[in-house]
């Protein structure tokens, strides 16, 4: 069985990941790729350069072997995910195996940016937020969880986050089968994303 292949994309922090999670728990038999594990690997370079590299950029990401293992989904074949290592910037030894399923959700920043990964999919959705919010957002984040200071947060933020997703991200809009808000209750875009499904499958004479 094809299954159906959904892409959420957005901006850092507008909330696609856990909008992704949300319509996951509410679909049979669905998983979710994440982009963010197909980061070029750079256990080539020493470490104080893997660090200064640009990971808000397209090319920071291997998306041909994304690429690669959707079309096997599609063919009916199981794959297996790299894990990524965000503190050492480069892919661990381990991989998660993925099977075919009814439903599969890949989340990520540029998920509509390449046209050959929009050709996989079958539902695109884009999730929209002021990039103020998804700094404010950002910023607690990092802070919080990751022990990194204000000023350092800002500082990547404005050099590089903020420019990447005026560039490459925001304009993927056009891409889109539906836009929702991120700054919306997330059962809100949640529904929206449902309902969306559930109106193509009836057109379509299956059943979500």
């Amino acid at each position: 069985m094809r299954p159906h292949i959904i892409g959420i994309a957005g901006p850092s922090s507008s909330g696609k990941t856990e909008i992704a999670r949300q319509v996951c728990r509410e679909l049979p038999g669905a998983s979710i790729v994440s982009l963010d594990s197909y980061y070029r690997d750079l256990k080539h370079m020493p470490l104080e350069e893997r660090k200064k590299q640009d990971f808000d950029y397209p090319g920071a990401l291997e998306w041909e072997l994304l690429h690669q293992h959707l079309l096997a989904l599609v063919d009916g074949r199981a794959f297996e995910q790299p894990v990524y290592s965000f503190a050492e910037h480069t892919r661990t030894s381990g991989t998660v195996r993925f099977e075919p399923g009814e439903f599969v959700i890949v989340e990520g920043l540029f998920v509509l940016y390449w046209p050959e990964l929009r050709s996989v999919l079958d539902t695109k959705v884009y999730v929209r937020t002021d990039l103020d919010v998804c700094f404010e957002r950002r910023l607690a984040r990092d802070v919080a969880e990751r022990g990194r200071t204000p000023e350092s947060v800002r500082q990547q933020y404005e050099q590089t986050v903020r420019p990447s997703a005026e560039r490459f991200v925001c304009p993927t809009t056009e891409y889109a089968d539906l836009v929702v808000s991120g700054e919306q209750p997330v059962a809100d875009s949640t529904r929206a994303v449902l309902n969306s499904l559930h109106r193509a499958h009836a057109a379509t004479g299956g059943g979500a």
